[in-house]
């Protein structure tokens, strides 16, 4: 049963432990009201993927989940012909003698020869959620593959013919916009940039995501990630690393952020050595410094 209205959706993702605002709520809702493809663009860490798993989780539906990346293909994204068992038929129909060479042809593709991969594996069997993740790692080419899905829920498969799905499956395409993404997919989907949460929502997401956290750890957390996104780093960290560092700091019984702890932990909050050595020390005391008291 889908949510009726755009307050059920945001409750449903917040009964699965993701805090979304109205904007990304009503774009979610309208995807699975309107039976469309959901294209959620932004930087890394920001809650794109946990949506899919949330969806899939609360609706209940199946998570079949395509990770993208370099040279993704055809046969190992949607399905491919298990040669051997073609090969082994052939011999033993030829052992019963057998010799008509068109039965054999048409014997060999048979449904029982082919073998499902995520793009086939979401529209057979149960109702399921697709996450197709971080389409921006595979290549262009690859998004022709995926049209059909999209406007169709079906795939064609030249020697067997066209599968369809008999329940559509709830689509969530991501992308980290490392490249951009080509307009006939984006066509095809309702779009939402999903950005870094503001400091009231992302301490709502840690006091569901890190429980028994002080409050006045949390609120000093959020404030200097906050500052830190602010500032020229490679990678900014994502709601994931203000998680991950949250449950560090508790896991070490920190009850206020002090500048040793900082210091000590700060490869848990950023992923690079030159952004950590930039932080790290002085620039780590003065932001700690500067939080509201």
């Amino acid at each position: 049963m889908l949510p009726a209205s755009v307050e059920e959706t945001q409750a449903l993702l917040a009964s699965g432990g993701y805090i979304a605002d109205r904007a990304l709520a009503t774009t979610v809702h309208l995807a699975l009201r309107m039976g469309r493809p959901l294209f959620l663009e932004g930087e890394p860490g920001t809650g794109k993927t946990e949506i899919a798993k949330v969806l899939a989780a609360m609706l209940p539906r199946h998570l079949v989940r395509l990770q993208c990346y370099d040279g993704l293909d055809l046969s190992a994204a949607a399905y491919e012909w298990n040669h051997a068992r073609q090969l082994m038929a052939i011999r033993l129909a030829e052992a019963a003698g057998e010799t008509d060479r068109e039965a054999l042809e048409r014997g060999i593709y048979d449904r029982r020869f082919l073998q499902s991969r995520p793009l086939l594996q979401a529209l057979e069997g149960e109702p399921a959620v697709l996450l197709i993740d971080e389409l921006d790692r595979a290549d262009e080419p690859f998004e022709a593959f995926l049209l059909e899905i999209l406007a169709d829920f079906q795939i064609s498969i030249p020697e067997l013919g066209t599968v369809r799905a008999e329940t559509p499956p709830v689509v969530i395409i991501t992308s980290n916009r490392t490249r951009e993404v080509h307009d006939a997919v984006r066509r095809r989907c309702l779009y939402h940039w999903v950005d870094y949460p503001d400091a009231a929502r992302e301490r709502a997401i840690l006091r569901v995501r890190a429980p028994g956290l002080p409050e006045k750890l949390s609120a000093q957390i959020v404030a200097f990630v906050q500052k830190v996104r602010e500032g020229d780093y490679f990678k900014l960290p994502g709601v994931a690393e203000t998680i991950d560092w949250a449950q560090a700091l508790a896991a070490l019984d920190a009850k206020e952020l002090e500048p040793g702890a900082v210091d000590e932990t700060l490869g848990v909050l950023l992923k690079y050595q030159d952004d950590i050595a930039k932080l790290k020390g002085a620039d780590a005391a003065r932001l700690i410094s500067e939080l509201p008291a």
